[in-house]
């Protein structure tokens, strides 16, 4: 099997900064597209970074890959409206689901949450959900949704409720379920790089407690 060829979406981010590292460190891909607003001033020889406008069209024609990493996400207080978080946790991950089925890509990855639902009477959990529907009515070659609960690690910005809930979830892991526990960012990016590269085919969900078990 040769190199292959990656895009990681949400490269900033903390789950995306993560599965970007492993990507560039692994010996699996030669080359490592990250479609970014504003540059990440990381210099490494497999790396192309483009600064992209993700309203731009067609931006899907720049970078046919084998791999597809999804890690776009933002909250409802960052995006400024509900439409703005929308656009953000689905329809730019549909886009970009699109292009990678136009390009025959082998993996679609993506980050959703656990607790998904598109008829979750909570607006993120349908968000959510809705994009997960979408993603199967599209019937790409291979599409992993990868479902976290409470995310750990260090963010760029800071989320005061998010800290207080870390703490919380911190004190309390010995007695919540594997499927409801938090988990760390680093764990959530390897589980999607150790499933994406094993290519498996179809529709499949990998659940927080799948997660902790792979990572």
């Amino acid at each position: 099997m040769g190199q292959k060829s990656a895009l990681v979406l949400g490269a900033s981010g903390l789950i995306g900064s993560e599965v970007l590292q492993l990507c560039l460190a692994s010996d699996i891909y030669n080359k490592i597209i990250t479609p970014v607003r504003r540059s990440l001033l990381i210099e490494h020889e497999k790396l192309d970074e483009k600064v992209i406008d993700f309203d731009m069209s067609p931006w899907e024609n720049l970078f046919p890959v084998d791999h597809v990493y999804c890690c776009l996400g933002t909250t409802i207080k960052t995006a400024g409206s509900k439409s703005n978080f929308r656009k953000v946790d689905h329809d730019y991950p549909l886009a970009f689901a699109g292009a990678a089925k136009k390009w025959n890509a082998s993996v679609f990855s993506i980050v959703t949450a656990a607790g998904s639902n598109a008829n979750s009477k909570i607006f993120y959990n349908r968000v959510k959900g809705e994009l997960e529907s979408n993603l199967r009515f599209l019937g790409l070659n291979s599409t992993l949704i990868f479902q976290p609960s409470l995310l750990m690690g260090d963010r760029n910005e800071f989320r005061p409720g998010e800290k207080i809930a870390m703490g919380v979830a911190k004190l309390t892991s010995w007695m919540t379920p594997s499927s409801f526990r938090a988990i760390h960012s680093k764990t959530v990016a390897k589980s999607m790089v150790a499933e994406t590269c094993s290519e498996s085919a179809g529709f499949n969900i990998i659940s927080n407690k799948t997660m902790h078990n792979i990572g």
